[in-house]
């Protein structure tokens, strides 16, 4: 299909962006996804003493080929099972039925008496909600968090790069205590640091059911009572690399699903701090823009380079958290045992990653293209040196001098003073030699704390 048709953007105007998603994202995705459920539980099966179902080591390699190697044809198949019907297959209406039978179609010869083991005793949703958890994690683990890290990396070297280059900060947008633009960007690399840890965690704590109908085992006990369901239960799922959901009903309760997407939307927050505040940085002239050649910032006025890998980045990400707060709110809840209508809902999980990713991508272009204005960063400073009065007053406060808050907030407040007015009240102040020395050393761009030295504090990560 022609991407100019498409009727998202996420599979037209940035098809291109959002494709290492496909993999974890499509449908087709989803089917193979359901076909290693299917086989690997089939070959669970084989491996229990009570059942007499035997597979070889070939068939087994057979089998495991069916998703392994599950291309565009198979998934083909898989929807015309379901859709129109095959062979002796009546169309089934119903996509996880429809990958049973595939798996049947395409048995090894010699196996034949294995097919009435296929999705023995199990329900759509024990299929179901591994599948979606072997996506969604291999999405977060393969897609999401190496972008995130790259993003974390570049903002380490920013802060690396430019510790000691003082800038002037902003409380309630007006101008504040001085720091530096390193140790600015270090807040942020800590702050997507510890997100990026709650992500792992969430990512690793993902749980899969695989408990019959209701959740109770009662068909795999009727079928074989002697055997411990919970346990088998427990070991497959956790060789599918998850953890395993010991209460449910027949749906598992997602609440795991839940606080993964509160996690990438905690990350997601970070960045679309850092996207307005580089907005504004670029608007302050305190970041320059490098110039794409051929690029036009706008119709009208030629002069323009936008800042907007970072507008971009910012309306993704807060679509992304839109979605994902809708789906931790929705895939949590079902009437009773089961309905159905998550699974409509969880087809979107897909998009919301993609959101995600597009942020993560442009706001890396984004960082990409700055470079640090060191000397519009200075002339700020030196333009605006009312903000070494909490300097003057802490000093004067130290000598013993009660009225010092109020003497600096005479001479400043919604004032413009140069240098020389507080020289001036250096010269009436009742001090020693010494701290009156010290307080003409005070300059703007001199009163930065430890900043710089603090963005030691990243290491090497």
């Amino acid at each position: 299909m022609n991407s100019l048709y498409a009727v998202s953007p996420l599979d037209g105007r940035y098809a291109g962006r959002t494709e290492p998603l496909r993999e974890y994202a499509s449908e087709a995705a989803l089917m193979r996804a359901r076909v290693r459920v299917e086989v690997e539980y089939l070959v669970a099966l084989a491996d229990l003493d009570a059942t007499p179902l035997e597979l070889a080591a070939a068939d087994r390699d057979h089998l495991r080929s069916l998703y392994e190697e599950f291309d565009e044809d198979d998934a083909d198949l898989v929807k015309r099972i379901e859709t129109e019907g095959y062979r002796d297959y009546s169309a089934t209406n119903h996509d996880v039925k429809a990958v049973e039978y595939f798996v049947r179609e395409n048995l090894p010869e010699d196996t034949a008496d294995a097919s009435s083991w296929i999705h023995f005793a199990l329900t759509s949703e024990d299929v179901n909600n591994l599948a979606y958890r072997l996506l969604v994690k291999g999405a977060v683990e393969d897609v999401l968090l190496p972008e995130l890290g790259e993003i974390r990396d570049a903002l380490g070297d920013l802060a690396r790069e430019y510790a000691d280059v003082p800038m002037l900060a902003r409380t309630h947008g007006q101008p504040a205590t001085p720091t530096t633009f390193g140790k600015e960007m270090a807040v942020f690399a800590s702050r997507l640091g510890r997100a990026i840890g709650r992500v792992k965690e969430a990512r690793d704590g993902l749980q899969g059911k695989l408990a019959g109908a209701s959740g109770t085992y009662a068909a795999h006990v009727a079928a074989y009572p002697d055997v411990e369901w919970s346990a088998f239960a427990g070991e497959f799922v956790e060789g599918l690399g998850l953890e395993r959901a010991p209460l449910t009903t027949q749906v598992n309760p997602c609440d795991d699903l839940a606080e993964l997407f509160d996690a990438l939307r905690g990350a997601n927050n970070v960045l679309l701090d850092l996207d307005r505040d580089a907005w504004r940085y670029v608007s302050d002239r305190y970041l320059g823009q490098e110039v794409t050649e051929g690029e036009t910032g706008s119709s009208t006025m030629p002069h323009k380079v936008n800042p907007i890998d970072f507008e971009n980045s910012e309306g993704n990400l807060s679509k992304a958290n839109s979605d994902l707060v809708f789906l931790g709110d929705y895939v949590t809840s079902s009437r009773l045992q089961r309905d159905l209508s998550d699974s409509t809902v969880k087809r979107n999980v897909g998009a919301a990653f993609a959101y995600c990713l597009l942020g993560y991508v442009k706001l890396q272009a984004g960082l990409g293209k700055v470079v640090p204005n060191e000397q519009v960063m200075r002339e700020d400073l030196d333009d605006t040196p009312e903000i070494i009065g909490e300097a003057v007053q802490t000093i004067l406060r130290r000598e013993g001098h009660d009225d010092a808050y109020e003497r600096v907030k005479d001479l400043t407040r919604g004032q413009r003073v140069t240098l020389e007015d507080f020289r001036d009240l250096f010269a009436d102040l009742d001090v020693d030699e010494a701290t009156r020395e010290e307080l003409l050393d005070l300059t703007p761009a001199g009163y930065t704390g430890v900043a710089g030295a603090m963005v030691e504090s990243l290491g090497g990560e």
